[in-house]
């Protein structure tokens, strides 16, 4: 049962976050920083991607992404469509790599050290979709605040 809540929760919030890099009425202003605002939604959105590609895809999905999180917020000006293609493949790999697990899964010891200890499957996997939330307030919010006209 939590499997199929985690995949709608991804799915819903993944589409918010395809919405809100489409609601930018000007490219540019997604790689936007002001006003005391340290990442850019393009940056925001480059980090959830990689964040997904590679604590999901890599190793439930076991997919041969290689993540550069420096890149994540460091690389300027991407184009909003390179954007929402890694937003719609995130979507596609979490959706197969989830459809991998059973339920008995998620209480297994997750493979790699993400925190200051180790936690279960389903622990990151809960913990993957409230960051995910946490950063597209934090988008919406950066559009509503710097998407001038």
């Amino acid at each position: 049962m939590l499997i199929k809540t985690l995949k709608a929760l991804f799915y819903r919030d993944l589409n918010r976050l395809k919405t809100e890099i489409e609601s930018y009425s000007r490219e540019e202003n997604i790689w936007i920083v002001d006003q005391g605002i340290a990442n850019s939604a393009g940056n925001l959105c480059l980090h959830l991607i990689g964040n997904l590609q590679t604590y999901i895809g890599v190793e439930i999905g076991k997919t041969d992404y290689v993540r550069n999180r420096v890149a994540e917020f460091s690389l300027r000006d991407i184009p909003r469509s390179v954007l929402l293609a890694g937003i719609d493949d995130t979507i596609s790999v979490v959706d197969q790599a989830l459809d991998t697990l059973k339920e008995d899964d998620l209480a297994v010891i997750y493979p790699i050290l993400v925190f200051e200890e180790k936690t279960t499957t389903e622990y990151l996997l809960v913990h993957l979709t409230t960051h995910l939330t946490y950063h597209l307030g934090q988008i919406n919010y950066h559009r509503r605040l710097l998407d001038i006209h």
